[in-house]
This record gives C-alpha cells, sequence and structure tokens, in this order.
C-alpha cells in the first residue's frame, strides 16, 4: 500500500524522492503517530512535501489513496458519534412554493438588532420553527432551514446560498496553478495582451547583430548579446474563494495557471466575495498572515493591469453596507473600496464565470457590473477576448 502511495505521488507530479520516502518509512516504524489517520496524514506531508504549492495534490492523491482507510482506525481505537450528528437531527426540505411563502425581516439594520435580541433571550437549542436560533426551521438565525435572509451558524457548508452572515470560521483551498489546462485557448487569449520589452541582462544571441560585427570585423567572429525578450506588461490579479465560488474551481484554476504562464510581471491575491480592507495569498493562513488593501495599492504602482474574477453572486448589503460582509464586521462597505481600487488602476476589468443569461436576475452581479462601468465579462474565451481589448484601451 505504502509503496503504490509513493508511485502515485510521483505519477501527480509532486517531487517525491526515494530518501523522503524511506524517512516517513522510519517514522512509522518508531511509532510517530498513534492509530489516528489525521495524524498519520501529517507525517506524511511532512515527510514527502517540500513546498506548500504541491499541498492540494498532495490531498487529492491521500484521499483517493487511503479512502475507507479512517474506517478501520476507528474499529480500532473505538468510534464515537461526533457531537455534531446529534445536533443537526434533521434538515428542512421545503418546495418553492413554500419558500415563496416565508418571509425575511426586513432589511440589514432589522437582521442584526433582531439577531442581538434573539441571542439575549434564548436560553436553549431549538429544532424547528421560525423564531429561535436553531436547526431545521424558518428561521433567519440557526442551520438547515430554510430562510430568504439569514445568519448561518453552526453548519457545513452552503445549501440555498442565502446567508447575509456566516457565524463560523471557514477553510478555504489556494488555486493550483500547475493545473495542465485541457484547451490552449485561455493562453492564446492572454498573450494578445503584451508589450515586448529587452531589460535585464544580456544573456541571448543576437544572431543578426553578430553576422554585422563578424563581417565588419574582416570574419572574425564576434559574439553580440542582447537581454531576453519578455513581457512587460505587469498584471494585478484578484481571485475570489469560497463559497458560490467552488463551483469554478475548474476554470479558475485553468486561468491562474495559464496567467503564471504568461506574464513575467504577475502578482495575485485572494478576496471573497467583495475586495474589503483585507487580502491573502494563502488561503490556509487567511486569518494570520493578510495584506492591507491600502498597501498593496502602494505597492503596486497604477500602470498594473487589474483583473478581478469572481462571481459577484452575494448579499447586496456586502456591496453597499459597513458591516455587511458575509464573515467579518467590515468598516468600510464594499463599493467604498471598489471606487478605491478602480482610481488606483484604470485599467481594470472583471471576470465573471457566472453564464452570463443569469446576470440580470441577482442584484449583486448588476451592482458590481455597474460599479466596474461595464467592464464585466463572462469567464469564457470570447469574454476573455472582450476583457482584454478593454485592458488595451487607453482611457
Amino acid at each position: 500500500m505504502m509503496t503504490d502511495f509513493f508511485f502515485k505521488l510521483r505519477q501527480a507530479s509532486i517531487p517525491v524522492t526515494l530518501t523522503e520516502f524511506l524517512t516517513l518509512l522510519e517514522a512509522l516504524n518508531q511509532r510517530v503517530t498513534t492509530h489516528s489517520i489525521e495524524e498519520f496524514y501529517y507525517l506524511a506531508r511532512a515527510a514527502l512535501v517540500k513546498d506548500e504549492r504541491h499541498y492540494d495534490r498532495f490531498d487529492q492523491v491521500f484521499g483517493s489513496h487511503f479512502k475507507g482507510l479512517a474506517t478501520q482506525f476507528d474499529q480500532v481505537i473505538g468510534a464515537e458519534v461526533p457531537l455534531e450528528w446529534l445536533h443537526k437531527l434533521a434538515e428542512l426540505t421545503l418546495s418553492d412554493e413554500d419558500k415563496q411563502l416565508i418571509e425575511s425581516l426586513g432589511g440589514w439594520e432589522k437582521l442584526m438588532e433582531t439577531f442581538a435580541q434573539r441571542m439575549a433571550e434564548q436560553e436553549g437549542r431549538h429544532q424547528g420553527g421560525n423564531k429561535w436560533i436553531g436547526t431545521a426551521g424558518t428561521s433567519p438565525f440557526g442551520a438547515y432551514g430554510y430562510n430568504p435572509e439569514g445568519i448561518r451558524i453552526g453548519q457545513d457548508g452552503s445549501r440555498h446560498r442565502r446567508a447575509v452572515k456566516v457565524w463560523d470560521r471557514r477553510e478555504f483551498r489556494n488555486l493550483d496553478d500547475t493545473v495542465e489546462l485541457g484547451t490552449r485557448n485561455i493562453k492564446v487569449a492572454l498573450r494578445r495582451l503584451r508589450r515586448f520589452a529587452r531589460e535585464g541582462a544580456a544573456e541571448e544571441l543576437d544572431i543578426d547583430d553578430t553576422i554585422r560585427s563578424t563581417a565588419r570585423n574582416a570574419g572574425y567572429l564576434e559574439l553580440k548579446m542582447v537581454p531576453e525578450r519578455h513581457n512587460a506588461i505587469k498584471v494585478l490579479l484578484f481571485l475570489d474563494v469560497g463559497g458560490s465560488m467552488d463551483d469554478h474551481v475548474r476554470v479558475c484554476e485553468e486561468l491562474f495557471s495559464a496567467a503564471r504562464n504568461e506574464f513575467k510581471n504577475l502578482e495575485y491575491f485572494y478576496f471573497h466575495n467583495m475586495v474589503y480592507e483585507g487580502l491573502w495569498k494563502d488561503n490556509r493562513r487567511r486569518y494570520t498572515e493578510k495584506t492591507e488593501t491600502l498597501a498593496a495599492l502602494r505597492t503596486f504602482s497604477s500602470d498594473y493591469k487589474l483583473i478581478l474574477v469572481g462571481d459577484a453572486t452575494m448579499s447586496p448589503y456586502e456591496v453597499t453596507y459597513p458591516g455587511g460582509s458575509v464573515e467579518h464586521f467590515n468598516p468600510e462597505a464594499g463599493d467604498v473600496w471598489m471606487t478605491r481600487l478602480l482610481a488606483a488602476y484604470p485599467h481594470a476589468i472583471w471576470l465573471n464565470p457566472q453564464p452570463q443569461n443569469r446576470w440580470s436576475y441577482v442584484p449583486s452581479i448588476q451592482m458590481v457590473r455597474e460599479l466596474m462601468n461595464d467592464r464585466m465579462y463572462p469567464l469564457t474565451l470570447e469574454g476573455l477576448e472582450q476583457g482584454i481589448r478593454a485592458l488595451q484601451r487607453t482611457r
């Protein structure tokens, strides 16, 4: 089993060496871990993976190869029923007609005011119903139920994507920048955004100049070198991750991978739903290693081309209200930050992976599109080409 695991990691282009594999086997022989699949996972990752960029591929191989192993571990050490299984108990299933009969509280201020009041008054757990914080009901507060505007508490992932605020710490994964593209179309489209220049050390042979110089030198060879020719365009890439963007991971990874290959001067950051006061480079450390958005604006000059990638599908409060972010209390509204971004980077576009025929049905998409002065394009080949042309135009 372990030998097959080693070869599967190599097939996934993770540079695992035989020495590292033997180190893992020695650690297992010395019983560094207990009978825990989680401890074994972290031990294997620490021993075999040298670069964090390979974590996602390692997780995929590990999950596929050791599928079902957790059950075997449980049989050895004895399984306990997780407390959250008992808390959940049921999920509310409603028809479309039932959902239309459930009314929201009527706005951001009323929702937050009522939530604070219920927190102060509630004394125990509730299931079902339409008032208290609980599960499987139509209250705006809780989990595994339904309400057109609510605060999600204690639920593993989104179901209806209607939450205005999420009262849980959520983990997102980084996009893999080494994804092999199924098509070269994205790379071809990105290549149209080019401004070639020769800068740096002279490391490339200039054949034409070498021939001319040698001829002028009576046949004695005189080599002429020039700096390597490269794309001098500077690109700032902001990528929305998590939530509804989980449906679009594949196409975003293809875009990210193509951009990393095409642009030498590429800087990227992650955000969730809207750009607020903080950005991050690593989703595993987004709570501890954030970059202030203002610091990014000061660091990267206005000649950068800004490309935002996101489905812009969120509560309208996230765009227009301080504190409207689904995950934290943002002192300033999302539209304030978008105005700052567009003032700093006049050459900017928004690429939206949502099908364009759905845009008119989502209020937040219309709001973001208006902020972008209609420079929102679908994340398709045609939309990408339109966006590249927009970036090339001088404002």
